[in-house]
């Protein structure tokens, strides 16, 4: 099946659009040339039938007036003999009623027969062409004297060599035109093809960049200076820009990366700190009071909570950042752990934490966990972050039909402009500023996801819908 035309390489639309434009140029030329040689032809034509009738009329008038059957076709006997070779094929005159007095083939038109069947597709001279591309045409007007119209001529006139002519003519235009389109078209096609050349090294450039441009080796580029040169050039420019950007957009994302680790590091430095201090002051209860096995054993049970939940604390950070999570399937557990890191935040910042996980680990171990580990945590800190002190930050995760969601809500004033642009839109990221919503869109765009933002009631939601039947692949 024939691709669109739009699709079809720009050297074979120059060169049939090219063909159009001869097509239609020798259309109009043709047709002018046809007209001329037609107006020409019927001229003479004309000119030869008003010379033989006007004859042929002052010579039969006074015989049609005097119905002299002998004399008038004695005159057209004489006028067909003189004409031998001509074009007059036939004629007959009839009288003023319509009777045939004469015919140069009184089989034809036997003496005083009715003219009507001769009349009938017969012109006046001054109207007569081979236009209609039949071989004869007739004929006729009137036989007069003295200004009364005493009968009537037809005459049959042989054009068939004039028909020939036009198509002649027309044949030889039209092969003219095929040759003339052909070459022109071939030429149009081989001048463009050079001609686009650099746009097509372009285009195959582009076309294996795979969203990270290549620049065109020097050599490649014409030495010219011409605007497909400097378009080039232009390009291998743009490819380095991109780079650039690329390299400064992941050093961006690796120092917000850190940034985010301090925060939660020292918000964790709070959270072993607090135990830590309850643990000394358990192990100098247990050197003071040796001696009161009730006191011991409370002061045991103490510690061990406290190293437990140290051993939490420090199983969860393991966890976030360890460098095999990309073929691990998500679990319920995956939250806990990031509740677990992040809740610390939340209590610096006197903010209520609603963690609600509806989600059993059936359907959640169909999904990576290492992507959605990241797009809830820079979710969760982002959230933090623009929700006041004392404000709310809520999670929750549900199953629906054929997705899971993850909504993220806080109390704050609301994403900024620039910030709903890093996370719903595929604009370049503006410097100046952190790349985690972006990094955001980039991963639930990689698990097919969806990434909606609401505002209402002084509240912002972020939900993630992603796909259920995606599964993570196999470590």
């Amino acid at each position: 099946m024939l691709r669109r035309f739009d699709a079809w390489p720009i050297t074979i639309r120059v060169a049939l659009a090219t063909a159009v434009l001869m097509v239609l140029l020798g259309l109009a030329a043709s047709q002018q040339v046809l007209s001329t040689l037609g107006r020409l032809q019927d001229a003479r034509l004309r000119e030869y039938a008003r010379l033989h009738v006007e004859g042929l009329a002052v010579a039969l008038g006074p015989f049609a007036l005097h119905k002299d059957v002998w004399e008038v076709y004695d005159t057209l006997d004489r006028a067909r003999t003189n004409a031998s070779g001509q074009r007059i094929l036939f004629t007959v005159v009839a009288d003023d009623r319509g009777s045939v007095l004469a015919a140069t083939d009184p089989t034809r038109a036997p003496v005083d027969s009715g003219i009507d069947a001769f009349v009938g597709d017969a012109v006046p001279v001054g109207e007569v062409s081979a236009a209609n591309g039949s071989s004869v045409v007739r004929v006729t007007a009137p036989l007069s004297v003295q200004g009364r119209d005493v009968g009537q001529i037809v005459t049959e006139l042989d054009v068939a060599d004039l028909v020939a002519q036009r198509r002649g003519a027309a044949l030889a235009l039209l092969a003219g035109n095929a040759i003339a389109t052909l070459m022109l078209a071939l030429a149009g096609y081989f001048v463009m093809s050079r001609m686009l050349k650099p746009v097509e090294l372009l285009a195959g450039h582009m076309g294996k960049a795979g969203g990270t441009p290549h620049p065109i080796p020097e050599a490649a580029i014409p030495r010219s200076n011409s605007v497909l040169t400097r378009l080039l050039r232009n390009f291998n420019d743009m490819a380095g820009a991109i780079d650039a950007r690329t390299e400064a957009e992941r050093r961006l994302a690796e120092r917000e990366r850190f940034v985010s680790l301090g925060r939660l590091s020292s918000s964790l430095a709070h959270e072993i700190n607090n135990p830590l201090g309850g643990l000394l002051n358990t192990t100098d209860t247990i050197r003071t009071y040796a001696d009161r096995p009730n006191v011991v054993r409370q002061s045991v049970e103490l510690l061990d909570r406290g190293l437990r939940h140290l051993r939490d604390v420090s199983r969860a950070i393991l966890e976030e950042n360890r460098m095999d999570r990309s073929g691990q399937s998500l679990s319920r557990s995956d939250f806990e752990d990031l509740r677990l890191l992040f809740e610390p935040e939340t209590i610096r910042r006197r903010q209520r934490l609603d963690w609600r996980i509806d989600g059993s680990d059936d359907i959640l171990g169909r999904l990576p966990s290492a992507p959605i580990r990241q797009v809830a945590l820079n979710l969760l800190l982002n959230a933090s972050s623009a929700a006041p002190e004392g404000g709310s930050v809520s999670m929750r995760i549900r199953e629906t039909e054929d997705t899971l969601e993850l909504s993220v809500t806080d109390d704050g004033p609301g994403l900024s402009d620039t910030a709903r642009t890093r996370l719903l839109s595929e604009a370049p990221v503006a410097p100046g500023g952190g790349v985690g919503l972006r990094l955001v869109r980039d991963l639930v765009t990689g698990l097919d996801g969806t990434i909606a933002c609401d505002r209402s009631e002084g509240t912002t939601e972020i939900t993630v819908r992603l796909p259920r039947r995606r599964a993570a692949e196999p470590c």
